[in-house]
């Protein structure tokens, strides 16, 4: 896997002004849906990497946010400095103008800013599906880059004018590249097909299991409310400012993966928009913004849920908590803004016990107090996940499991139904990711939920499983006498 920032021989940056169709374009090279995208103008904000292809031509492309003339300490300023990184990055420019509009006068402004850069550009008329953008693409012309190039990235015309532009201007440097990697945003599936023979899993095999899980990256989403902090705490987590950060509520609106090693190991970082009440989430960004974090949601392995420490688990923290643990996903708690606590003894085993009594379905759920502004537990913090990776990975050999469950069963009997006592036989784990254990038995649809918890608990314990979901069924032996 490649870090960010590493390039498949050549980077090329897509800019433009607000609405011309970046993401658009993004997303028709890139190949998959990645960036969010409207109407409305500035719904990028931070800049995104993907690996691009035309053709067999492969590249390293990145998608920026609209160039806006601002300075100073605002949001559009802190946007623009995005742009301009990626542009410092680039060894191509694809210069984007809206070919329905023609050339404007911040199209102009932004291209005098871009030749002061000396970095090769490739000027794209983009929307030049119709006679509508006849006009705009002769006014083109004097932008003094040479023909434009017609394309529609919505409809996926004229990418293979783009790419002839593409190998003029690169010259010698255009060559085929790497093979792209066919992959998502997340790498892994997120569950594992049933095990063919679970019977057949040993303490050999399993220990096989672990060493092959520690040779992937980890899936690493980072979610909760707005302003929380999320995006400060990624930038301090790899080192430097790569997402966009400010006092605004709300800044980050697609999520951003990001490919990064901690103490050796693989991550790949998702840092992902707030997700507010669903009561208030009215406007059409948002809306996509929140769908586009409980997709993240879906497809990691290990979520981080990052808490204000100032107020500390209201009901949206704990609708998310909830959501991750329902998609079977591991569960760690950050508490955010720690360095702001007084008495932090008294906050920590107040948010303790509370995630303790809300979230008893995952019993043991990590919860490390952080502060994304100087760096405190940050380290704990990726250890704990990678402890976490493990656990709900692990898979359980079948002879301690069943050992196990015999003592579970004499210590405390399973109810009499009907004058005939319920008793689970025998057990075995038939996926991971979340572990999931089938247990055998007669009539298991009359077994009460609480006889459930009690065999769930037992077996988190007994096999250091804490915070992770586990799953269950229940399976009828078959009787041998019973008639076929």
């Amino acid at each position: 896997m490649r870090r960010e920032g590493e390039t498949m021989g050549l980077t090329l940056a897509i800019v433009g002004r607000p609405n011309v169709g970046k993401s658009t374009l993004f997303n028709r090279l890139t190949g998959r849906r990645q960036a969010l995208v409207d109407d409305q103008p500035g719904v990028t904000r931070d800049r995104r990497y993907g690996d691009g292809r035309i053709g067999e031509f492969t590249f390293r492309l990145v998608d920026t946010a609209g160039f806006e003339d601002a300075k100073g300490d605002t949001l559009e300023a802190r946007m623009r400095d995005q742009t301009e990184r990626a542009v410092g990055e680039a060894d191509l420019i694809l210069f984007l103008i809206d070919a329905r509009e023609g050339v404007t006068a911040l199209d102009q402004h932004f291209l005098r800013w871009l030749r002061k850069q000396h970095r090769p550009m490739v000027l794209v008329a983009n929307k030049a599906e119709s006679k509508a953008a006849l006009s705009g693409l002769g006014e083109a012309h004097r932008l003094g880059l040479g023909d434009p190039i017609p394309v529609s990235a919505e409809h996926a015309q004229g990418l293979d004018l783009l790419l002839d532009a593409i190998r003029d201007k690169l010259g010698d440097k255009a060559k085929l590249g790497d093979p792209v990697e066919e992959e998502d945003e997340f790498a892994l599936p997120a569950d594992e097909p049933e095990f063919a023979d679970a019977d057949a899993f040993d303490e050999a095999a399993a220990a096989a299991h672990e060493k092959e899980i520690e040779k992937r990256p980890l899936q690493l989403a980072i979610v909760g409310r707005p302003n929380v902090g999320k995006s400060t705490l990624v930038n301090r987590l790899i080192g430097e400012d790569r997402l966009l950060v400010g006092p605004e509520a709300g800044i980050t609106r697609d999520s951003i993966a990001i490919d990064w090693q901690h103490r050796g190991r693989r991550v790949r970082l998702v840092d992902t928009a707030g997700v507010r009440r669903h009561s208030k989430v009215i406007d059409k960004v948002e809306r996509l913004s929140v769908s586009d974090t409980l997709n993240t949601i879906r497809y990691a392995e290990v979520v981080i849920l990052v808490l204000d420490s100032e107020v500390m688990l209201e009901k949206q923290d704990l609708t998310l908590a909830r959501m991750v643990l329902e998609e079977g996903r591991a569960l760690l708690i950050a508490a955010n803004k720690w360095d702001r606590i007084e008495d932090k003894p008294k906050a920590l085993k107040k948010l303790t016990d509370r995630v303790e009594k809300s979230l008893t379905q995952a019993k043991g759920i990590p919860v490390l107090p952080v502060s994304a502004l100087t760096g405190q537990n940050l380290d704990r913090l990726i250890d704990a996940a990678f402890a976490l990776h493990k656990q709900w990975n692990r898979r359980l050999a079948t002879s301690p499991l069943n050992r196990w469950l015999r003592g579970m069963v004499d210590n405390h009997p399973a109810p009499l139904v009907a004058g005939r006592r319920l008793k689970p036989r025998y057990m075995t784990q038939i996926k991971t990711r979340p572990p999931t254990f089938a247990f055998f038995m007669n009539r298991p649809e009359k077994l009460p939920d609480d006889y459930m918890r009690y065999l769930i608990n037992g077996l988190r314990e007994q096999f250091e499983l804490p915070g992770v979901p586990i799953r269950t069924t229940l399976r009828k032996i078959k009787n041998p006498y019973a008639e076929e």
